[in-house]
Parts: structure tokens; sequence; C-alpha cells
């Protein structure tokens, strides 16, 4: 399947409500509107497709940026890749579920969220603790550093609070992430979700929203949840 026929198959699977919530998330013109449930049929035909997935992501299109996500190698991309998607990811629906998602997938994860996570920059910051959720509820406990992940802990007490909006939310779900699918520090993680209290975002013509990491971490203690890790990331 070429790059026009993937474009006019999306273009058919667009619904108007879709692509009004899409707007409403912070997506911008052009959006078709596709529900990502509805683009599994194309997914399955053309499977892993990175040449068609820098063409599709290049063009602006919100659903072909996501669709790009879903048929991207990352094993074949390199940091200069992910660099240059995360350039392109204008909101945070494209940084943490298409560029992060792709990236945990990759064997430079780490590395790459590392240096977002450092950069200032919001989004980068956001798609790199977003990265961590993903990779924490996918790999096992095994594959991470135990003292890394503490200190990442730390992070969020001395400094979510004065994040950007995009970051607080990340680094919320990092605290979430690493309470429920994480066991050697879900301890840690809930103390230090209840030492940060209640997060409040700030959200662009909608009110603000409260975020309790803590709250969430004990219902899903409760729910018998500890230990969860996702079988697949990508869609």
């Amino acid at each position: 399947m070429d790059f026009h026929t993937v474009m006019q198959e999306l273009e058919a699977l667009g619904k108007e409500r879709t692509k009004n919530m899409y707007l409403s998330s912070g997506a911008k013109e052009p959006v078709f509107g596709v529900a990502t449930g509805a683009m599994k049929p194309i997914a399955k035909q053309i499977k892993i497709d990175q040449p068609l997935a820098e063409e599709l992501y290049a063009t602006g299109n919100y659903d072909a940026m996501y669709f790009a996500g879903i048929i991207a190698d990352p094993k074949a991309m390199t940091e200069t890749d992910f660099d240059r998607w995360m350039d392109g990811a204008y909101f945070y629906m494209l940084s943490d579920y298409v560029v992060a998602v792709t990236l945990s997938e990759s064997d430079i994860a780490q590395q790459v969220a590392d240096k977002w996570i450092a950069s200032g920059d919001e989004l980068r910051m956001s798609a790199g603790w977003s990265c961590y959720c993903w990779l924490l509820g996918n790999r096992k406990d095994s594959e991470f550093s135990e003292d890394k992940i503490s200190a990442m802990l730390d992070t969020v007490k001395e400094t979510i609070h004065e994040s950007p909006e995009r970051t607080k939310a990340s680094m919320n779900n990092f605290l979430y992430t690493v309470g429920i699918s994480y066991k050697p520090l879900s301890k840690k993680a809930a103390e230090t979700a209840k030492a940060v209290g209640r997060v409040e975002l700030k959200r662009e013509n909608k009110k603000p929203t409260q975020l309790y990491a803590y709250d969430s971490i004990q219902q899903g203690l409760e729910k018998g949840r500890l230990g969860f890790k996702r079988k697949f990331v990508r869609c």
C-alpha cells in the first residue's frame, strides 16, 4: 500500500465528531478524525514500513502522523530521527502517544528520554517522562536501574509543581506507573505521590483539573494490579 492510498483510506475513515474531539485537545488542521481502532485493518496490511512512516509523519496531518507511529520501525530509527519526530510533535497527543510510544520500543529509549527530560522544553520533557511510563509498563523490572528510577522519583517530588503543564501530567503518570508496574520502588512511589499531594493542571479553554497519583496507586493496588505489564505498547 503506497502513501497516496493510505492517505485516501485514512480520509475515508474520518468522522467529524472524532475530528472535533482531536481539535479540542490541541490538534491542528489538517485532521481527518480517524478513531485509532479504525486504523488497525490498514496497519495489519502494511505491518512495518519505515519509509512510508516517514512520508506520513512529514505530512503534518494528525491522523497520518499517528498512523506513522503504528507502522514505524523503532529499531531502525536513530536519535536524530526521534529528535526530528519530536520537532514535528506540536501537542501532547503526538509527543506522548506517538513519539514516546515509538521511542519506547527502540534500544536507545532510555538515553533519548533522559536527554529530553533534561531539555527544559515542555513537550520534550513530557515525552521523556511518558517514554519511561511506557517502558516501565512493558519491560521487565531487571532492565532498569533501581537507583536511577529512585532518583527520578526524587526529581518529581522536588520539581513537579513548578514544571510546565504537560510535563506535570507525565510526571504524575510516572509516579503512578512506578507505583504499579515497578515492584522494587512501588512503596517509595506511593510515599512520593503522597508527599507531592494534588497537582493542579491548567488546560487551555477548559477548567483546571486536579491530579492525585497517590489515590490512583492505592486503587490499583487494591485491584491487585501490582506488577502489571502490558504485552504490547503500540496498537
